[in-house]
Parts: C-alpha cells; sequence; structure tokens
C-alpha cells in the first residue's frame, strides 16, 4: 500500500495532463488512521463521478462492540454513519471547481427505512465507507490543485467527524442502537405471540404527499382499539402498547378517505425497520409479509396456478402456466402462488388494486354464470384453508363486497383514522344473511419444482455469445455473465436489452434495491439458474451467498456505492418477472 504522499506527488505529477491520466491514480493510500483506496475513475469530467472507499480498523474507530455485535444494530449504525456522512459531504460538494461533475462529493441518500447498503459496511474487522468524487477539470484538462484540496482537505475532515467514536454525539449513536434492538425484540414478540403485525398507539402513518415518505404534520396519531391492545415489555424503550394483529384473516374497512389503505401502506413498509422521527418506529410487520395487486401485462412462467384457475376453453395446462402478457385475475393468482413459494406467512391486499374477479364472485352473478363455465375459484374461496392448511395469514382492505365479513377473524372499521373493532357486531349481522360460499374443495400446495431454463443471448442483441470473451465465471459461454445492467429508479431495471419491470412490488423502499436486484440476477443467470435447480434453490443459493460473503460476488472489479440489499421475497419477484 502506498503513503499519502505518495498520492499527493502522483497528483502534481499528472496537474494539466489529460483527463485519462487520472486513471493513473487507482489504488489504495494510507491517510494515518484511514486508508483511502481510488476504486474506479471516470473517463472524463461529465461521466458518472469516480468510485472510492475508505478503511478504518475496529480500534481507530472506536466504536463499542456491542454496537455492531448483532444485524440489527449494525445495520442500524451503518445506516447512521450513511446519513451522517451524506450531511457532511453537503458542507464541501461543488466546493471544489470545474466543469461537467467537477467536485461533486456525493454518498447515498437514505430515506426513512433502514436499510443494508454497500455505502457503509462494517466487518469483524473495520468499517468501510463507499462513496462518489467528481475528479476535477477545466474542459477536459485535470485540474490537479483541486482534487488534492477535496482528497486532502474535505475528505479528511468529513472522515474524521463521521466514523470515528470519539467525534460523535454519543447519545444519538446509542439511541439508534437502541431504537433498532427494540424494533428487533417486538419482531420476536410477533412470531413468540403468533401475530402479524403491531401498530404502536401515537404512531403517524399518514405520509406529507405522493411524492414525500415523510409523516404529515398535524396528522391524528394511531390509537389502538381496547379489543385488540397489547403492551410489551421493549430492552430499551421498556413498555409499549398499540395494536396487535394476529395471525388469521383481519378485513380492513371503512368509508373512503378514513385511512383504510393509509393503514395497510403502513403495514407493507413495516417489514422494514424506520429511522426516529419518521412516525412509523413502531409499526412493526411479519417480515415476510407480501404485497399483492393485479398486475395486467405482466410475464408468468412455469407457474402452478390451478388452486385458482382451472379448466380454461383453450385447454391450457394451468399447473405449469406460462404466458407473457397475464390478464389481472391470471397475474394475481400466480402472485399468490410465487409469495407462498416465497415462504412468506403473511399476504397484504386492497381490493382497490386487485383483479375484482379474482377477489371474489357474488351470488347473483354465480347465477347467471354456472360454475361449471368459470374458471376461477376467488381468492374469497381459499383464504381460510391458506391460513388454516397453510398458515398464510390475510389482511385484506375491502370496501365494495360484503362477502369477506365470513371469512374474517378480525374486521376493523377505519372511522376518520381510528381503528374500531366492529367483529363482533358485524358477525351478529352475518347471522341475518344468507352466507356465500366462502371454501372451494380439492385445496392443495403444489411441492414448487419449478425450475427456469438458462437463459440465452442468442438472438436478442445481435452477438453471438460473448465474443470469445470471457468473465468472472470464465466459461465464454451463451450464458449472461456480460450483460449490461442499467437501473431506472426504483421502477425498473434492464439487463442488455430487456427491461424487467418491478413497478408493482410495492415492497421495494430505494431504486438501491432495484440496482442490487439487477447484479443479482445478472449473477443468477450466469452462476446459478441452469435449467435443473428450482426457483427456490436458486434464490436460496443467491441469499446466501449475499448474506455471508457480502456484495463482491455480485460486482465486477470493485463493490460501488449504490446498492441496498433486498429482502428474499423481493429476489423471487425480481426472477419472476424476467421473461429469459
Amino acid at each position: 500500500m502506498k503513503s499519502s504522499n505518495e498520492l499527493r506527488t502522483l497528483l502534481r505529477s499528472i496537474d494539466h495532463k489529460s483527463y485519462p491520466a487520472y486513471k493513473s491514480l487507482a489504488g489504495a493510500y494510507q491517510f494515518g488512521s484511514f486508508m483511502l483506496s481510488i476504486d474506479h475513475v471516470q473517463g472524463d469530467p461529465f461521466a458518472s463521478p469516480s468510485s472510492l472507499h475508505v478503511e478504518i480498523s475496529h480500534k481507530d474507530a472506536g466504536f463499542p462492540a456491542s454496537y455492531y455485535a448483532r444485524d440489527c444494530s449494525r445495520i442500524a449504525l451503518q445506516d447512521f454513519l450513511t446519513r451522517k456522512l451524506s450531511s457532511l459531504f453537503e458542507d464541501f460538494n461543488f466546493k471544489a471547481k470545474g466543469s461537467g461533475k467537477s467536485g461533486l462529493m456525493s454518498i447515498t441518500r437514505c430515506g426513512q427505512e433502514v436499510l443494508e447498503r454497500s455505502a457503509c459496511q462494517i466487518t469483524n474487522t473495520k468499517i468501510i465507507g463507499r462513496f462518489h468524487i467528481g475528479f476535477p477539470a477545466f474542459g477536459r484538462t485535470i485540474n490537479a490543485g483541486e482534487l488534492e484540496k477535496i482528497l486532502f482537505d474535505f475528505l479528511p475532515r468529513c472522515v474524521e467527524s463521521c466514523f470515528f467514536f470519539r467525534r460523535l454525539d454519543a447519545k444519538k449513536v446509542e439511541n439508534t442502537v437502541f431504537l433498532a434492538e427494540d424494533q428487533a425484540a417486538i419482531r420476536e414478540i410477533l412470531h413468540q405471540k403468533d401475530l402479524v403485525a403491531f401498530v404502536a398507539n401515537g404512531a403517524i402513518l399518514p405520509r406529507k404527499s405522493g411524492v414525500s415518505d415523510l409523516p404529515l404534520k398535524d396528522s391524528i396519531p394511531f390509537t389502538s382499539p381496547a379489543a385488540m391492545e397489547q403492551a410489551f415489555t421493549l430492552p430499551h424503550k421498556g413498555e409499549i402498547t398499540g395494536m396487535a394483529i394476529p395471525k388469521g384473516i383481519t378485513l380492513i374497512v371503512g368509508g373512503g378517505y378514513h385511512g383504510k389503505s393509509t393503514l395497510l401502506e403502513a403495514l407493507q413498509m413495516g417489514v422494514y425497520n424506520h429511522i426516529a422521527g419518521d412516525g412509523r418506529e413502531f409499526v412493526i410487520t411479519d417480515d415476510t409479509a407480501v404485497k399483492l395487486r393485479a398486475e395486467d401485462g405482466r410475464s408468468i412462467r412455469n407457474v402452478n396456478i390451478s388452486l385458482f384457475i382451472n379448466d380454461l376453453p383453450n385447454k391450457k395446462d394451468t399447473t405449469s402456466f406460462s404466458t407473457p402478457d397475464a390478464s389481472g385475475s391470471t397475474s394475481q393468482a400466480a402472485g399468490v402462488m410465487e409469495g407462498v413459494e416465497a415462504n412468506t406467512r403473511l399476504f397484504l391486499i386492497d381490493e382497490d388494486t386487485s383483479a375484482t374477479n379474482f377477489m371474489v364472485r357474488d351470488d347473483f352473478m354465480q347465477q347467471v354464470i354456472s360454475r361449471k363455465k368459470e374458471p376461477i375459484t376467488p381468492f374469497l374461496e381459499r383464504a381460510r384453508d391458506l391460513y388454516e392448511k397453510a398458515g398464510v395469514s390475510t389482511i385484506l382492505v375491502a370496501g365494495s363486497s360484503g362477502a369477506f365479513f365470513y371469512i374474517a377473524d378480525k374486521i376493523l372499521q377505519m372511522d376518520c383514522y381510528r381503528p374500531v373493532d366492529i367483529t363482533d357486531h358485524v358477525k351478529s349481522l352475518c347471522k341475518d344473511h344468507t352466507a356465500p360460499r366462502i371454501q372451494a374443495p380439492d385445496f392443495m400446495i403444489p411441492d414448487f419444482i419449478r425450475s427456469l431454463p438458462p437463459a440465452n443471448r442468442n438472438g436478442r442483441d445481435g452477438r453471438r455469445g460473448y465474443g470469445g470473451r470471457t468473465g468472472r465465471g470464465g466459461s465464454g459461454d451463451n450464458r449472461h455473465e456480460h450483460m449490461k445492467v442499467k437501473t431506472f429508479g426504483r421502477d425498473s431495471f434492464s439487463l442488455d436489452k430487456e427491461t424487467i419491470d418491478m413497478r408493482y412490488v410495492e415492497q421495494l423502499a430505494d431504486s438501491e434495491q432495484t440496482n442490487a436486484l439487477a447484479h443479482l440476477l445478472r449473477y443468477g443467470l450466469e452462476q446459478v439458474i441452469d435449467g435443473k435447480r428450482t426457483v427456490r434453490q436458486a434464490v436460496q443459493i443467491l441469499y446466501d451467498i449475499l448474506d455471508k460473503q457480502g456484495w463482491e460476488p455480485f460486482c465486477s472489479s470493485y463493490v460501488p456505492c449504490g446498492l441496498a440489499k433486498p429482502r428474499k421475497q423481493e429476489i423471487f419477484s425480481c426472477i419472476n418477472r424476467f421473461r429469459g
């Protein structure tokens, strides 16, 4: 490893040279109490900025070992440090002058959720911080003086103020770790007490706007109905009370604009921990929960949807169903089966975004169109068996059909953003009405032995195989080790010329998760999906590699800033939406 003085000498030697001379700076340099690595140098000042990282040993950083001993506290501390460095960079961003992205200093801009990101990584021996810097230039001529200012003044000041415990507000760091440990304690309590979700009294559920995830000011704090209120004792906060939703089928009803969907949206993001001040810090949902919706036009490959769709007029086999253009009902049927395949324990459904003919068929319609002529078995008739025989609970927002009252274990009415338990009242009313059919015969969960064929680029991008190049797999065959990755925000990404649409995977919290899914899918196509392994096996392999080896196997020569760990359920969703 070279010294910082060698970097300074090298930097001054290339001053006023053509911009590509910056590439000679790549490498690692010791800066006293931290190491700086220049991983990738941009091609010109108008290109994506250069990638760098710093490493600080735990001995030098000085954080208490208990703060990163558990995954929950380690991830929270990483998130805290990422936010801190982002804040520090704002004071120096573009203070160094030049053309294009000269002087840019940036790192991940975190949202309200606490995610495990490549921007900050705490290992057994050190802390790693990854970020971007725009190397300064006048036109395309190197401005070494401005980069020297960044690397030897701005950056060391930011690193010293962020990654060294003695320089931080110890109470803020402690509160961050303690909140994460309290959130983890609630997740453990959910399992122990057969619950699927918890919403603390005083939680702020409404968001500021459709484009802002910040809490809405002056909104009505959440208050649990007395019948569903439980108190838990947390390791740091002490006693907390709120609404505990049990396993089974919970129905959320109420008039328009009274908060039904707001509650469901809070629950669907409760699979992640949230930062202090978000209002949803103690809205905790089973971390395997999957939000279901209709998704017209999506691709389905080899999915057994026979639990819901059978006897199609064209005689097409629904035990291994494929289509490049699914209808709303077919896509939602596939979503249920893919969710069970992904080992979810809870479905979250909003009637507003569901296919009506998939959810329910009223008695009059069944008289007009006989059951023999209708290939769809509605969700209403499978929900009880999904819970009682497959262990999958459901929280459903409904507003148009009273049929769901007959299958619900708990019924909540949202009244001006306040939940009221109306279970007993509704069940008494049900006695005065004719019950609809709520259970269909022949319930059986398939074995989930489906596999996907290895993808082939021939005929898709005009190239023959890989033109003789071999990637990290070293084989040079017709697989996807050289697929070009491009991410389009949170909603989609492309591999070569194919776009994978993730718009309706509503529990993706951040575009960095989408970017990570692109890298995971590329690796999966290259190394894992071979036509023999089942989808379950392929996802488990990918998740185990990410869990045990980190980001390195999925990246090329260096790990960039800009990746966030998705849940296993989103990895399934990503693979299921790849058309191949």
